[in-house]
């Protein structure tokens, strides 16, 4: 429905560009929202929009720092990694959604996803920059990419 009025959009404003699609997709998922606002079991689409925004900037942002702390330390003659291999309990249950997870937490830059335990409930992560406390490094892809793809993907 949404693509939908934004194609409306683009044929009212007779401009078919990029920017005039964006600009009517996001009006045409207002208007949806609008329309749900107060219903009690809203459209999943229209509680799914925010999370998946919300999922990409945290991705985009963890890109970002990751590709700086990269990029900073290549530029350094005494790089400050401190590489290793910790074992992420899983939240996340289906394979696709292990899948999805092993494939951005590998799409950051100085992480990398080796392998899935047997019985689907640990992800064994290669991180250059693994903190003092392991335990950091796990809760920061937990209660980060996870916590924010499920709740996109569930």
């Amino acid at each position: 429905m949404n693509i939908f009025l934004a194609f409306i959009w683009l044929t009212l404003t007779q401009k078919f560009r990029l920017d005039e699609f964006a600009f009517g997709y996001l009006a045409g998922y207002l208007v949806i929202w609008f329309t749900h606002r107060n219903t009690p079991s809203k459209p999943k689409y229209v509680t799914i929009v925010p999370k998946a925004a919300a999922f990409a900037s945290l991705f985009v942002k963890e890109v970002v720092k990751g590709s700086l702390r990269v990029g900073l330390d290549i530029l350094r003659s005494k790089p400050h990694i401190r590489p290793g291999i910790v074992a992420v309990p899983l939240d996340a249950r289906t394979d696709f959604e292990i899948a999805t997870l092993a494939s951005f937490i590998t799409l950051t830059p100085g992480t990398t996803s080796l392998a899935v335990s047997d019985d689907r409930t640990v992800l064994y992560v290669y991180n250059v920059y693994l903190s003092e406390n392991e335990q950091d490094t796990i809760e920061e892809i937990k209660n980060g990419l996870e916590k924010k793809l499920l709740e996109v993907l569930r």
